[in-house]
């Protein structure tokens, strides 16, 4: 038996280079991610919900959904999956459950966050954090999830920067890797300066969340890599991607214009889908003529 998901990602962490990891919303991108050789994903809130509901990141997907999509995609790719678990879908037996669900659906590790329920993307308005005893509740959950069996890593979250500076913010972050967490994620620092004290002065694993047009700055991997990041996440560039080519070719035809220039072309879209492999294990069972 190989490797499971969650020691896929460990031995990734222990690497000199920094990760850089686009963030993926179903199966497909999720492959395309893979099919280019990147060695990590993300299962991003902002972009599945946009996705799976064709609305906002503002806690409106469920438990239900989160686990659904999460498998479709973790079965489909052999790269390690991180899951957004928001805030944990309830109290700490909610959050015990979310964990080792997120585990079973094949998901490497699991964030979880310190934001009032319901939730909302990290770089957008509205966002108000738990006290600390909630958010450290929160962790200790999760990582009590892990220690009754669950092989997930635990990512940890903190929107506290937002209405109580970036000390409070550090602060959280700190008590979470003392209490097991095993990645920190300091979400919207506002300048270079404030994620290279992030950098300073966490212990363990860091996650830069880039957004483009977001408000954090928009560095590129080596500088990440030099202020200390481990991972460098892009949680909305494959959807933003996504929706720009897909709003052109609609205009193109919209106009009584063929959008051809835009497209791959449909051997490689049949290829990259796995029409072809799906052909070449059909082989294998197909009956002879005369048999």
């Amino acid at each position: 038996m190989g490797a499971s998901s969650a020691d896929r990602l460990r031995k990734l962490l222990h690497g000199d280079e920094i990760i850089v990891m686009p963030c993926c919303f179903d199966p497909l991108s999720a492959k395309l991610i893979e099919q280019e050789d990147f060695p990590l994903t993300f299962m991003s809130g902002f972009a599945t919900s946009a996705a799976r509901l064709g609305m906002p990141d503002t806690g409106l997907m469920s438990y239900g959904e989160v686990i659904d999509q999460g498998r479709n995609i973790c079965d489909a790719v052999g790269i390690p999956v991180i899951g957004d678990g928001d805030t944990g879908y309830g109290n700490a037996l909610n959050i015990k459950r979310t964990v080792k669900g997120f585990a079973k659906a094949g998901f490497a590790a699991v964030m979880i966050e310190d934001q009032v329920a319901p939730k909302r993307c990290g770089h957008t308005a509205g966002k108000s954090v738990v006290t600390r005893a909630e958010a450290f509740d929160r962790i200790r959950a999760a990582v009590d999830a892990r220690k009754e069996g669950a092989d997930i890593l635990i990512l940890a979250r903190t929107d506290a920067r937002h209405d109580h500076g970036l000390d409070e913010a550090i602060a959280r972050a700190k008590e979470f890797y003392a209490l097991g967490a095993d990645i920190l994620f300091v979400e919207a620092p506002r300048n270079a300066e404030e994620m290279q004290r992030i950098c300073t002065e966490l212990p363990g694993p860091k996650m830069a969340n880039i957004i483009e047009g977001g408000l954090t700055p928009n560095l590129s991997p080596a500088e990440l890599q030099q202020l200390g990041f481990k991972i460098a996440a892009y949680p909305i560039t494959l959807i933003s991607a996504a929706m720009k080519a897909m709003s052109a070719a609609l205009g193109e035809l919209k106009t009584g214009g063929v959008p051809a220039e835009r497209l791959l072309p449909f051997e490689e879209v049949k290829s990259r889908i796995g029409f072809d492999d799906y052909f070449e294990a059909e082989k294998q069972y197909e009956a002879k003529l005369g048999d």
